[in-house]
Formats: C-alpha cells, sequence, structure tokens
C-alpha cells in the first residue's frame, strides 16, 4: 500500500481516535512496523507545521494525538465558553412566585397582587416555557388560567411542586414589598428559588 495513503488513513484514525493513538495500534491495522508508523506520523506532524494549520499532531511515548494550537488558544475558549445568561428580573420573579403558589391562577389576580399590570411580563415567562396556560376560570369572560412547568421544575431544582419553599400567604409577600418588615419578599423568595439551573433571560 502506498505511503501516501496510509498517511491519510492515519490522519483520519487520529481525528475520530480523540485520544492519544499508540504508533502500534496503528502499525496493526496496515500490519507494517511501529517504527514506519512513528515515521509516517512524523511526517504528518511536519506537514501540519509546514502550513502552518490551527491543528498540531503531538507526539508522547510512540502515542500520536490531533491537538489544537497553543496560541489559538484564546480564540477556542471565547467560542466554547458560553454566554452568561441574565438572571429572572425582580418583576418576572414576583409574578412567577405569585402563579406557583396560587395556581391556576388568571391574570386578573396576578395583576391584583402585584398592584400593576403583568402582561410582558407573563408573555415572556410563557416565551421562555416557565408557565403555561392550564384551563380557563369559569368567571365572567372565563379568563385563561396560568400554571407552572416542568421547565420551571427543572430549572429552580424542584421535583414536583411540595417542594416549593413554605410562604403562608402569597398576599403577605406583596406585603412585604410595600413595606411590612416582619413579611418575607419577593428576593428572598428568588434566593430559594434558585438552584444551580436556577438562570434564566430577563423575559422582558
Amino acid at each position: 500500500m502506498k505511503k501516501e495513503t496510509i498517511k491519510s488513513a492515519f490522519e483520519s484514525m487520529l481525528f475520530v481516535w480523540g485520544d492519544p493513538l499508540e504508533a502500534r495500534l496503528a502499525a496493526e491495522v496496515f500490519d507494517i512496523d511501529v517504527k514506519l508508523a512513528c515515521e509516517y506520523f512524523r511526517e504528518l506532524q511536519a506537514e501540519y507545521e509546514q502550513q502552518g494549520r490551527g491543528i498540531m499532531i503531538q507526539e508522547a511515548d510512540k502515542s500520536f494525538q490531533l491537538c489544537t494550537r497553543p496560541e489559538n488558544s484564546e480564540f477556542v475558549e471565547r467560542l466554547c465558553t458560553p454566554v452568561k445568561e441574565k438572571r429572572l428580573s425582580q418583576s418576572a420573579m414576583e409574578v412567577l412566585a405569585i402563579v406557583a403558589y396560587k395556581q391556576p391562577v388568571t391574570k386578573g389576580e396576578i395583576e391584583s397582587i402585584r398592584g400593576i399590570k403583568c402582561d410582558r411580563v407573563i408573555e415572556g415567562l410563557a416565551k421562555k416555557g416557565l408557565i403555561e396556560e392550564v384551563g380557563r376560570s369559569s368567571g365572567i369572560g372565563r379568563p385563561i388560567l396560568y400554571g407552572t412547568t416542568k421547565v420551571f421544575l427543572k430549572n429552580f431544582g424542584f421535583r414536583t411542586l411540595r417542594e416549593l419553599p413554605d410562604i403562608e400567604d402569597i398576599d403577605s409577600v406583596i406585603r412585604a414589598e410595600e413595606g411590612e418588615e416582619d413579611s418575607p419578599d419577593f428576593q428572598q423568595i428568588a434566593i430559594q428559588f434558585e438552584g444551580e439551573e436556577g438562570t434564566a433571560e430577563t423575559p422582558e
């Protein structure tokens, strides 16, 4: 078999293998001498260097591995480092807490508790998959009822809604926001909600 054919195969094998590939194993595939296999690998290594490729072949104890060139590490890190996501805004956390504790709940009920319109926040939470429509109220106009989703449970580290932090009355949380010192506030709820997965882009 021609040398160039074997070298081409070695290159493919390095790519697929991932870990350091022993020259002995590569030699066995073609039934050639280990010394000759090392020679071919080193020729490939020299060709990569001469061409200034972004990939290089690294040798260690007669094993060879494809690696990225060290001077390109900064750019590889930029690509591989995930963009840090924003946490939910205070208003989004407030609405989410109300839905979580009072579900099924209508938009009107949410707005009655918060005292302000919540259309955009509800829409944003729904787009994030944290809340969803769960039915219709029997009240006038049959408004939509909202509840939390499995995504909510997963993102905040709960297996079931029974694991939500204990709060006697969600309305007391609103009163706390208005200045009553003895009631828990939404920031405390947010802290309790947030587990390792508890980050999400601000829906507003």
